[in-house]
């Protein structure tokens, strides 16, 4: 019960999703009486209640051994190993497993009793205690009761009302569109997994093969998306499989999953469909000869035995020891008294670690170094079962471990804040003395530094203002925001450590937009700055304007252009607002991005104002404009740049504004803000504030400008 990954099989895709699921943006609030009532839970002795579940066994799913602990592992292992960098889905906040498509991946065959199994602890603490939050503390007793090393918890996850933020894992339709996989086993990034329906790999081996040297290269590949090092993927499938076995005695498999029969899911085809008889994976031994506790036994093993493939009693390869003469083979005990015990066997990825020599040499290093193993383990669980929630400042418990360097921490804001009215009136000196370049230049590094925020994992936005390091500095959409650093620069030193580089590029968007005839924004300050860029690796802005524009790949560059959006925080209307307002008064030269008058991106252009004019207007002359012409593909000579250009004008829009006029519910917002210039303005100040704060955070829901 305590394997980590299950099934090689990977699902067809399951039609019937509303389409409208792939864009919804993500609601993390609590109500008032959940807040309360989760300030009022103990994780603590949610532990203990665990832990009387976990060696009480039921009839209805016999425990291994008189203890659920291995099968909870699993659990909490298979929620949060979903997590994936490429764009932050995954992990076990929402507790998506209970939903589709999650909760019919072969991978989490049988899990829908584990969770039976912690309904009452769930009944007993109420709204208080989310369910994505008792997976995780499931998890973690179980290996602290097993004796186990216990780094800590982070809690504050927010259950969420379906599975429609797992859609983009797949299988889906908007998977396909996103992130196609054609060949299970071979899905690439953004994927996580190199097959749709597993966790992480095929644990038969490669394409089904038992070749453990080919395995071992797709497992540091597929960990790797997770941002897993080798130590860490060492230390975790080590971890993981210092317990239980696997389940797969029965040829014909567990049956139909809950997609396919809600009523009785995954029931098992052989005999009582349980203990000895159940299936969940295919493959059937233990791992260890001590299944219910925490040691080495495991890298020993690999290290201390040769081994050999047969194909087991489920039909898939799985891997023995090799005996020699009088030698009897390992066991493990069992509660079952027709089987008294069990081999103990490995999987062609167990094996896998011992044919790579950087996985080796950390076998070995594990085998020999208890102690090591436990750190190495403890924080290596901590990281899985915590990456997907941000910062430290978003857990809701005050003993959670202190910030890790995956929560890429920032220093304290500065002790004494500057006088923000005295920087506006600096930033106001300036625009006033510019030749109004400086709107455009002051609204793009905003929207270029707070756009980086990902709703998915909570990463990035402005706080920290990282767009000064590598590698945000150096992306093309940010071509010389440097102009605008440098033409900040003198207010930065004339108010020193008071004034952190995060406060003054949002001040300066504000002062700019305000400047530029929008509505009074106000300003929230006390962000501090980075040191480095560490944590942007895979925030690069989604949306840039570059969509495919050809006619077959329209539909799917709609797919994507919510999906990115949704993944920004924003609804369609923020986002179609703030698109507006690049449009109008965005960056005048050397611009990328949707902060860009577009007409900039040509250099000569007749019949129509120079390109790098400096009249600065907000208003809604985006959404007029695309409603008052005719739009046909261009390309740029000079640059060979994808545009759409008005007919018999000199007038450019980038392909993610032309499908603005293709969308029914995009096309609603463009008429809207077209037939309203003050309602335009409204959005445009509550979504940028929006944007400039969502990185705020003040424990799991809050935030320190609310």
């Amino acid at each position: 019960s305590a394997l980590p990954y299950s099934s090689p099989q990977a699902p067809n895709y399951l039609p019937g999703y509303p389409d409208e699921w792939a864009y919804t943006t993500r609601q993390n609030a609590d109500t008032p009486q959940q807040a309360e009532a989760a300030t009022k839970v103990d994780y603590k002795e949610v532990m203990k209640d665990i832990v009387e579940v976990m060696t009480n066994s039921r009839d209805f799913w016999p425990a291994d051994n008189g203890n659920y602990g291995p099968l909870f592992i699993r659990l909490t292992w298979h929620n949060t190993g979903s997590y994936r960098t490429s764009d932050g889905r995954g992990g076990a906040d929402g507790a998506r497993q209970r939903f589709e498509p999650e909760r019919s991946w072969a991978d989490n065959t049988n899990l829908d009793k584990a969770r039976a199994l912690l309904w009452p602890v769930k009944q007993k603490y109420g709204q208080g205690l989310s369910w994505g939050d008792l997976f995780v503390l499931a998890g973690n007793a179980a290996f602290e009761s097993m004796g186990g090393p216990y780094f800590g918890f982070c809690g504050g996850r927010i259950d969420a009302d379906d599975g429609s933020e797992s859609v983009q894992l797949g299988p889906s339709p908007e998977q396909e569109v996103l992130m196609p996989c054609k060949v299970a086993g071979k899905c690439q990034e953004p994927l996580g997994a190199n097959a749709i329906g597993l966790i992480y790999v095929n644990p038969e081996g490669h394409m089904g093969i038992p070749d453990p040297v080919a395995t071992a290269r797709h497992v540091r590949e597929v960990f790797a998306r997770m941002d897993m090092n080798d130590s860490e993927t060492v230390a975790l499938m080590g971890g993981g499989h210092s317990f239980g076995g696997t389940h797969g005695a029965c040829p014909a498999g567990a049956g139909p999953s809950p997609r396919e029969d809600p009523v009785n899911p995954w029931p098992g085809l052989c005999g009582s469909g349980k203990g000895y008889d159940a299936f969940t994976s295919g493959f059937e031994f233990a791992f260890t000869t001590h299944p219910t506790t925490f040691d080495v036994e495991y890298f020993n093993n690999l290290i201390n035995f040769d081994w050999e493939v047969h194909v087991g009693p489920g039909g898939r390869f799985q891997w023995k020891p090799i005996l020699s003469e009088g030698m009897d083979s390992p066991t493990a005990p069992t509660n079952d008294g027709r089987y008294p015990s069990r081999y103990v066997g490995a999987l062609t990825s167990d094996i896998a670690l011992t044919k790579d020599e950087a996985y080796k040499k950390l076998v070995e290093l594990y085998a020999s170094d208890q102690q090591l193993f436990n750190r190495a383990w403890s924080h290596a669980w901590y990281k899985l079962t915590t990456r997907d929630m941000g910062p430290r400042t978003r857990c809701s418990n005050d003993d959670a471990p202190p910030p890790q360097w995956f929560q890429y921490p920032l220093p304290d804001p500065p002790a004494r804040l500057a006088n923000f009215e005295e920087v506006k009136q600096k930033l106001e000196e300036v625009l006033d003395d510019d030749t109004g370049e400086a709107i455009g230049m002051f609204t793009r590094l905003a929207w270029q530094c707070s756009s980086t925020f990902r709703s998915t994992d909570y990463l990035g936005g402005c706080n920290g203002a990282r767009i000064r390091f590598s590698p945000q500095k150096d992306w093309a959409v940010n071509i010389n925001v440097v102009s605008a650093i440098d033409t900040l620069e003198p207010i930065k030193e004339e108010f020193g450590e008071s004034l952190s580089w995060a406060d003054l590029i949002i001040l300066a968007g504000n002062t700019a937009l305000e400047k530029a005839g929008g509505k009074s924004l106000k300003f929230c300050g006390g962000r501090t700055d980075a040191t480095e860029g560490k944590g942007s690796e895979h925030l690069h802005p989604k949306i840039s304007g570059k969509f495919s524009d050809s006619l077959v790949q329209l539909k799917d560059s709609m797919v994507q252009l919510k999906d990115s959006i949704a993944i920004l925080s924003l609804t369609q209307r923020e986002f179609a607002a703030l698109n507006g307002a690049g449009y109008s008064v965005g960056d005048l030269r050397d611009c990328d991005g949707l902060f860009c008058r577009r007409n900039s991106f040509q250099t000569a252009v007749a019949n129509y104002e120079r390109p790098y004019s400096t009249t600065s207007n907000l208003s809604n002359i985006f959404f007029l404009t695309l409603l008052s012409e005719r739009w046909d593909k261009y390309t740029i000579p000079d640059t060979g740049k994808q545009m759409y250009k008005a007919r018999g004008k000199d007038q450019l829009m980038l392909p993610t504004d032309f499908l603005f006029l293709l969308d029914p519910e995009l096309l609603a917002i463009v008429q809207d803000f077209a037939a309203d210039n003050d309602l335009f303005l409204s959005v445009v100040a509550s979504a940028w504030t929006k944007l400039s704060n969502v990185d705020r955070f003040k424990g799991p829901t809050g935030n320190v400008c609310d």
